[in-house]
């Protein structure tokens, strides 16, 4: 048996920096402190969500990996409390930005840097303007605490991203997000089916997925979004364990016996009834039809 411990931490994202990093680490604490081995934090939670406007004065706050205070900060973090945290960053390199996101071992080891793959457009999320789509592939790493698999915010959307995750040996699906109202369309709530797409995955995969949002009011030049919290931890069959509601600072936890995923995932024959051959229609944009 190996019982893990999850957490989703679901928080404000306001002007200062240091405010953030300093949210962060007291709530990755408290989850830690209830037996959390693996703590997940929302996108980009340094900062306001600035993707809200197109404004070039934004590229000033991406930084490169080795130079960034959250990695640093959180990476003596992990060491102490010997826990795992995906953490979500604006990156700079030598000419392009990126959202990503840095795997942090339980002994403080960045593993590696997963690159955001999908990049959306739209009014209040103007990322394109901003970050250059990722160049990792989607990566899976051995943690202290199993197999970690993650992806950003908009890979939600793909089940391609989770199967690959899977197909790849993650044990746990990792979701960093922003996401909330939608400025064109105040009326139009997207929480329900962001949760049901990320439910699906967990259930089609037979793993369990935590998805980690941000909350509360963000006013930007353009427009304004209220993010609308909604963090969740799911099983293995996509049913939800744990959730938090719309505005409140918290952290969820959830416990699984990732061997009894494992068994029930080959059990079911999911992978083994896969036919490969006929999904070549994947690979073209308009599913190979001309």
């Amino acid at each position: 048996m190996r019982n893990l411990v999850m957490a989703a931490i679901q928080m404000a994202c306001g002007p200062d920096r240091a405010v953030n990093i300093a949210t962060a680490e007291a709530l990755v604490r408290s989850a830690a402190a209830a037996g959390a081995r693996l703590i997940l934090l929302p996108e980009l939670f340094e900062t306001p969500y600035f993707c809200k406007d197109m404004d070039p004065a934004h590229m000033a706050l991406a930084l490169r990996a080795e130079d960034n205070p959250a990695i640093a900060h959180l990476r003596e973090l992990a060491r102490e409390l010997r826990v795992v945290l995906p953490v979500s960053f604006f990156e700079l390199t030598e000419n392009n930005f990126y959202n990503s996101l840095a795997m942090i071992d339980a002994d403080g080891t960045v593993l590696g840097i997963y690159r955001k793959s999908h990049i959306p457009d739209g009014p209040g999320y103007s990322e394109k303007y901003y970050f250059t789509p990722g160049d990792t592939g989607f990566t899976v790493w051995d943690t202290q605490i199993g197999r970690v698999g993650a992806a950003i915010c908009w890979d939600q959307w793909f089940p391609e991203t989770a199967r690959v995750l899977a197909l790849r040996g993650a044990e746990v699906i990792c979701y960093p997000t922003a996401i909330g109202s939608e400025p064109h369309d105040p009326n139009y709530d997207s929480s329900g089916h962001w949760r049901r797409v990320m439910q699906g995955h967990a259930a089609a995969n037979m793993i369990p997925v935590i998805a980690a949002n941000r909350i509360g009011h963000e006013q930007g030049a353009s427009c304004a979004i209220d993010f609308y919290g909604s963090s969740f931890i799911t099983d293995n069959f996509g049913a939800i364990r744990v959730e938090a509601g719309r505005d409140e600072s918290r952290f969820l936890t959830s416990s699984i016996d990732l061997d009894a995923c494992q068994r029930q995932r080959r059990e079911w024959g999911l992978y083994r009834d896969r036919r490969p051959e006929l999904y070549s229609g994947l690979l073209s944009l308009d599913g190979g039809v001309s």
